[in-house]
């Protein structure tokens, strides 16, 4: 079923868009900033307050982080409390798929019985992912893990249509066909691809090795470019190139490294530098960012290793972990008008409301925000910030026990209104369950860079290491 062109996105129930094209609704209504305004934004400051609202002095000058900062011990009780967390997860990914061809759903009903049938090509990507995760840790045995993979591989491979490579955002759970008029998606692609190399080099199965190879070689990254450096966002069969471009700072450094990486038909070197780089400034914090949620900082980063490593312009993983301290920061400055939130419980991101699904974020503030507690802001960004980010899904588990369900966190939930979602969405509960696992060990960091392909495209993006914490 489409959506009727005139139906306001707040008032959309499911996910029948990419976030994407609600970033690009959203940024037309004006609901960020002016960018001119950004860098003004650590002279207005936002005062931070403790759990019970006392105001407290806010930062004040540069603030530099290092990894020392973010070095974290992980107790017996934090080990016990992400195993959880990963077991409940994965069990959306094994649960709420087609097991005779792999695709997952995007979302479900975690309360009810879920009778939908749409998969997402991104949702599958965390899904193969998740696998590898959950046979290292004997969640499941290899034989079961190994043969969802193949089985998953193959209809990729032979069955789900495909352009130039690149796979429709929404498919069919059942026949992989496009539904939803979905568009031929370059993120959710990239996600898929991800998973499927993680898969590559965790499995050491030849049979795998040549699926996943065979998919991943068969993508035409120049296709995407139209003969300019900057790629598209999506291609229809009814209007073609989408016009919006992955210009500026987003989760597209994984779509750029990938295709920088590819052997068979590989993005040219310079399109690395074309994309923009703003700097934003919040309370002394200064990072390369951009007027969106908080999961752009996250994605990339959930295979790709940043860790001390700099490409011209940055350390992405310090970046990250820059936008999410301030990304607390601001959340901690609504408390006047949003008592919920505080030091133990924040983080905003696209994400399920009482209204629908909503692309809300800040600093600065973007989208109608009500108070709305998005587990997978922090979940997203255990492995930048582990102190504050465990502090705070620990104190939704704790204290606000209708937030989870059989899959881990709900979406979101409101304390102010008493609203609890319903739904899980494929995509958030992965991004939480990749970083609980690369806090906890690095796996999916140290599986996935040992493709080629991912060294490849860090390297001729410019990637080199360093040591030195405050450089």
């Amino acid at each position: 079923m489409n959506r009727p062109k005139d139906q306001p996105i707040l008032n959309l129930v499911g996910r029948r868009t990419s976030r994407r094209d609600m970033l690009r609704r959203l940024s037309s209504l004006s609901l960020g900033l002016p960018f001119a305004r950004a860098a003004t934004l650590a002279a207005a400051g936002a005062p931070e307050y403790t759990d019970d609202g006392t105001y407290y002095e806010e930062l004040r000058g540069p603030v530099q982080l290092t990894y020392a900062d973010l070095a974290a011990t992980l107790s017996p009780q934090d080990e016990k409390f992400l195993d959880a967390l990963e077991r409940a997860s994965f069990q959306f990914f094994w649960e709420q798929v087609n097991p005779q061809v792999g695709l997952i759903k995007d979302r479900c009903n975690a309360r009810a019985k879920d009778t939908t049938l749409a998969s997402s090509i991104a949702s599958t990507g965390f899904g193969l992912t998740a696998i590898c995760i959950a046979e290292q840790r004997r969640f499941i045995s290899h034989a079961e893990a190994r043969l969802r993979v193949v089985r998953t591989l193959s209809f990729l491979w032979r069955k789900v249509p495909n352009v130039h490579g690149f796979f429709f955002h929404f498919a069919n759970l059942n026949t992989g066909e496009r539904i939803w008029d979905s568009e031929v998606s370059s993120i959710d692609t990239a996600i898929l691809l991800c998973g499927v190399l993680t898969c590559r080099q965790h499995f050491h199965d030849r049979v795998i090795e040549e699926l996943a190879l065979a998919i991943f070689d068969r993508v035409d990254w120049p296709w995407l470019t139209e003969d300019t450096s900057l790629l598209s966002m999506g291609w229809t069969p009814e209007d073609g190139f989408i016009p919006s471009r992955w210009g500026s700072y987003s989760e597209l450094m994984m779509i750029y490294l990938l295709g920088m990486g590819s052997w068979s038909h590989p993005l040219a070197k310079d399109e690395w530098l074309a994309w923009k780089r703003p700097i934003f400034e919040y309370q002394g914090l200064r990072y390369i960012g951009s007027f969106a949620p908080l999961f752009i900082d996250q994605y990339s980063q959930a295979w790709f290793d940043f860790r001390r490593k700099r490409d011209i312009y940055a350390d992405y993983f310090l970046n990250s972990a820059a936008a999410t301290e301030a990304h607390r920061l601001f959340c901690a400055s609504l408390h006047p008008q949003f008592a919920d939130y505080s030091n133990a419980l924040w983080g905003i991101t696209a994400s399920d409301s009482a209204h629908g699904y909503v692309v809300w974020g800040g600093p600065p503030a973007t989208g109608p925000i009500d108070g709305t507690v998005v587990p997978c802001a922090a979940g997203g960004s255990l492995s930048f910030c582990p102190a504050t980010t465990l502090r705070v899904l620990k104190t939704i588990h704790d204290h606000y026990p209708n937030a989870w369900c059989r899959y881990g966190f709900v979406d979101a939930f409101n304390p102010l209104t008493g609203w609890y979602d319903t739904d899980v969405i494929g995509i958030d509960l992965g991004i939480t369950m990749l970083m609980a696992e690369n806090l906890r060990t690095g796996f999916v960091w140290n599986t996935f860079m040992k493709n080629p392909e991912a060294q490849r495209g860090m390297a001729r993006a410019g990637f080199k290491p360093y040591s030195d914490d405050g450089a």
